[in-house]
């Protein structure tokens, strides 16, 4: 008797998302453990992927394995929605994932990808969001052997990464660390939140949806709940800070393209090879551009009538 189980294949000749059933489930599970214990770092049996470790296949195989027909895929990468790496995994998931709509709207997504942005518009309780891990231990920058990480992190022993960040300000005066800031979740274990600047690690606190990271090359999956305290590593006395995007006189830097003064800022060098700034968030500048068209248009027919 046969008790092989065949899995379904589209046109193309795939699965549904890719992978098999079984690897689906088995991210699932760590998923479901990570959420229990928020910012461990969960093992998996990490997947080969059609595309070469370090381009987001952690991220991608928990997106795969979560997917569904009736969700609404959105891929950032470094804010944009048309990078190289964002288009490239959104034709890929397009591909194998028959039925499922792609948007670059934030609002409309139910579960949005990133590599190294969280996006700027709030995120809700019907949404997870997805970033990609290239290296997911916090202490690796103090600690080379992965035995002793894992002990640090069951003691909740981060003493050697606060000497690290006295350091930086003995020599520089500040914390000098402008991204993967390490991160403490619910009161213990400290994460390396993936390479977001520092003004997207309070996006972390509190978050409506459900935050996943995956390290496809490390092998490892780890969460921050829905509505979970993440406190940044710092001091009483040198508190955290995000990016300043003032310029020399103090004046707070807005975006050439939409004139934002409230989101993150790209540094750009124009024709003249004058320094310019725009929105990292492709899509939230995009709005912006579109509500103020919308309200010059409202005034101008208010003006003619």
């Amino acid at each position: 008797m046969n008790n092989t189980y065949e899995l379904p294949l589209d046109e193309a000749g795939y699965a549904f998302g890719f992978m098999d059933e079984y690897a689906k489930k088995e991210v699932r599970r760590a998923i479901l453990k990570a959420i229990c214990i928020p910012g461990y770092q969960t093992p998996y049996a990490s997947r080969e992927m059609p595309m070469g470790r370090g381009f987001g296949t952690g991220g991608l195989q928990l997106t795969l394995s979560l997917v569904g027909g009736n969700d609404t895929l959105k891929v950032i990468d470094q804010g944009s929605d048309d990078s190289v790496n964002a288009v490239n995994l959104r034709q890929f998931v397009q591909m194998t994932c028959p039925g499922v709509d792609v948007t670059e709207k934030t609002e409309d997504a139910t579960l949005i990808q990133s590599r190294h942005r969280i996006p700027e518009k709030l995120l809700t309780e019907a949404q997870i969001l997805v970033l990609q891990v290239p290296y997911p231990d916090a202490l690796v920058v103090v600690e080379p052997s992965e035995a002793r990480r894992k002990t640090m992190h069951g003691e909740a022993d981060y003493s050697r990464l606060l000497v690290k960040l006295y350091e930086d300000i003995v020599k520089f005066d500040e914390i000098t660390i402008s991204h993967r800031y390490p991160t403490r979740i619910h009161g213990h274990y400290i994460i390396d939140p993936s390479p977001i600047p520092r003004w997207d690690v309070p996006k972390l606190h509190q978050s409506k949806a459900l935050i996943l990271l995956g390290a496809g090359r490390e092998k490892k999956i780890y969460a921050v709940p829905p509505y979970t305290l993440a406190e940044p590593l710092a001091f009483e006395d040198v508190v955290f800070s995000v990016e300043d995007f003032r310029d020399a006189a103090g004046i707070r830097r807005t975006c050439s393209r939409c004139g934002t003064a409230d989101s993150f800022l790209d540094e750009f060098s124009n024709e003249a090879g004058e320094k310019t700034y725009q929105c990292s968030d492709s899509a939230y500048c995009d709005e912006q551009l579109a509500h103020q068209t919308v309200h010059a248009q409202t005034t101008n027919t208010e003006v003619a009538a």
